[in-house]
């Protein structure tokens, strides 16, 4: 289904702000790389998530994952926003490095295949990047 409308800059802004405010939770011994996300629901819900490391690295949570299973966990089912804040990213990097891994992207595909995804920038808190989901994993694996 479809999302009833585009972001406002506004919600953009939120969502890279209240995914900033999450990734300070984090739980990063390992890598000391805070990542915070937060999912708006078509109701206007904000349900945040940040990454969750374990020494078992295969058992670690991305912060997008674990803000829409918060979402689901919750009786959300359909999203129009997705924020990713990566707090101690280095200044100098770029996109790249602020990106969801490949693993959420594929979540993000099935879960909130129409939400835009907002890349927080710099301390965080304004957006660096708006893209569909469908542009961070162009021919998705789907089942249906």
């Amino acid at each position: 289904m479809k999302a009833s409308h585009p972001l406002t800059p506004e919600e953009r802004e939120q969502l890279a702000s209240a995914a900033a405010a999450a990734a300070i939770h984090a739980y990063a011994p390992y890598s000391r790389f805070r990542v915070g996300a937060a999912v708006l629901d078509e109701d206007g819900r904000l349900h945040i998530g940040c990454n969750i490391e374990n020494a078992s690295y295969g058992l670690c949570l991305c912060a997008e994952r674990n803000a829409l299973s918060t979402a689901l966990a919750t009786g959300a089912r359909r999203f129009r926003g997705i924020g990713v804040a990566c707090i101690d990213a280095a200044p100098g990097l770029g996109l790249e490095g602020r990106t969801p891994c490949g693993a959420c992207r594929q979540w993000m595909v099935e879960l909130a295949p129409d939400a835009e995804v907002v890349i927080a920038g710099g301390e965080g808190r304004q957006p660096m990047a708006v893209w569909p989901v469908s542009a961070l994993l162009p021919e998705a694996f789907r089942l249906t």
